[in-house]
């Protein structure tokens, strides 16, 4: 009896990749768009992003201590989520904002399910709806509008500090009104809009990088911006002209969402057929709530619709073990 092996359960592929490693790659793939805009937003931005952070760190170390949880809990995927909530806040939140925040998404959506690898929706935009839904007054109010293009945009961006309290619309929201909006502004950033999502060309960047290190896959992001520029040329209005298409990419939430956001290992389809379907998926529903709906946005509400039904898309796109239409002989 001693020579017999012991079989554990599945995975069993053995890599030095750890969680820890994956989600520092994800957080220096972030930091680039956070850095701009703190340095667009000024400190209070620093701010926000520190407190989400801190909070979803310590609400998991304080869960894990009082439940008597296993292990650390250190793989650092708490401080992504409070990264990624905090990049998804307005500069003009009030501070209890990502701190309520945060105790949500790692409580609430993460520990109260099992911890990491458990959770049933992304946590940070899980809370980000959590909050749109109960705090949605602070929630709407944006930054000062560096939309404006030439010396204003800069001068503006230069004082945001001292004038946070200014709010403006986004350039979505003035694009669904009928108004004009720059687009050179959207791709490098200076645009009002939450502290992380203005900077298509970072965010772009960080996704790149996230490709190289073989983090994600370009399944989801690609089918999702495609799918999504598709509905918008068929149901925008605007036909496929292409710098109103290129002003959606650039806008809203779609570029942290689609690399950062859509491709979370816990809530996204594991099969390659089953990304490609959710991918297509969150095009499809952001294009009928930015279409469609009262908001220029639907990111969010997009992305956790989707990962609700990830069991399903799993199940239907499994592939089989012993070929199409095989049979059992029982």
């Amino acid at each position: 009896m001693k020579n017999l092996w012991n079989v554990s359960a599945s995975p069993h592929i053995r890599s030095k990749v750890t969680t820890a490693v994956i989600m520092w790659d994800v957080v220096i793939a972030l930091t680039p768009a956070a850095l701009f805009g703190v340095y667009q937003f000024g400190f209070r931005a620093l701010l926000i992003l520190i407190l989400s952070m801190t909070s979803c760190v310590l609400s998991e170390h304080c869960y894990r201590k009082w439940m008597k949880k296993p292990g650390d809990g250190y793989e650092c995927s708490a401080l992504v989520t409070g990264l990624l909530l905090g990049m998804n806040l307005s500069v003009n939140v009030p501070y209890w904002i990502p701190v309520l925040g945060g105790v949500f998404a790692i409580i609430v959506v993460k520990q109260l399910f099992g911890g990491l690898g458990q959770n049933f929706m992304n946590p940070a935009l899980a809370a980000r709806c959590f909050l749109l839904i109960s705090c949605a007054k602070p929630m709407a109010s944006f930054g000062v509008e560096k939309a404006a293009s030439g010396d204003t945009a800069r001068l503006l961006m230069a004082g945001a500090a001292a004038v946070d309290g200014v709010s403006a619309a986004t350039p979505l929201a003035a694009i669904k009104a009928g108004e004009t909006a720059s687009l050179s502004d959207m791709f490098f950033g200076f645009t009002g809009g939450t502290i992380g999502e203005t900077s298509a060309v970072l965010l772009l960047a960080g996704g790149i990088y996230l490709l190289v290190k073989k983090v994600i896959s370009i399944r989801i992001p690609a089918a999702y911006l495609l799918t999504f520029a598709l509905f918008m040329g068929l149901f925008g209005g605007h036909g496929f002209d292409p710098g109103y298409l290129a002003m959606q990419l650039c806008g809203g939430g779609l570029m942290l969402g689609a690399f950062f956001m859509a491709t979370d290992y816990v809530t996204s389809p594991i099969t390659p057929m089953g990304r490609i379907v959710f991918g297509v998926f969150l095009g499809i529903l952001t294009g009928v709530f930015r279409v469609f709906g009262g908001s220029a946005e639907g990111v969010s509400y997009a992305i956790i619709t989707g990962n609700l039904l990830v069991p399903l898309i799993e199940k239907l796109t499994m592939p089989r073990s012993f070929g199409k239409g095989g049979k059992a002989n029982v």
